[in-house]
């Protein structure tokens, strides 16, 4: 990572369907690449402690941006909003913003 800030969210799900949500990463990942984005961890969760979610996410991870106009610009994105239909929704249960901070 350079020396610039970046705008990171830390986001925690609940998917119930792998291969699917698998499908939703392949398909999501080069929009995001395309607009400098990118993941900076991601865990697989065999338990959640403490949370104030409805549901346990068993999925956690960092997502990158240059910054925030840059998030929106993704997240509201046609394309991606297409994929985010076919491939997310039906494999995550579960969805959350657990902090965005700017780095």
């Amino acid at each position: 990572m350079d020396d610039k800030s970046r705008y990171e969210i830390l986001v925690g799900l609940h998917v119930t369907d792998d291969n699917q949500y698998d499908l939703y990463r392949a398909a999501m990942t080069p929009l995001l690449e395309k607009l400098d984005g990118f993941f900076r961890y991601d865990f697989r969760v065999s338990e959640m402690l403490k949370g104030e979610a409805d549901e346990s996410y068993n999925r956690v991870f960092v997502i990158s941006f240059p910054d925030q106009a840059i998030k929106d610009q993704f997240f509201g994105d046609e394309q991606y909003l297409a994929i985010r239909n076919e491939f997310f929704e039906p494999s995550v249960s579960a969805s959350g913003i657990i902090a965005a901070y700017t780095i």
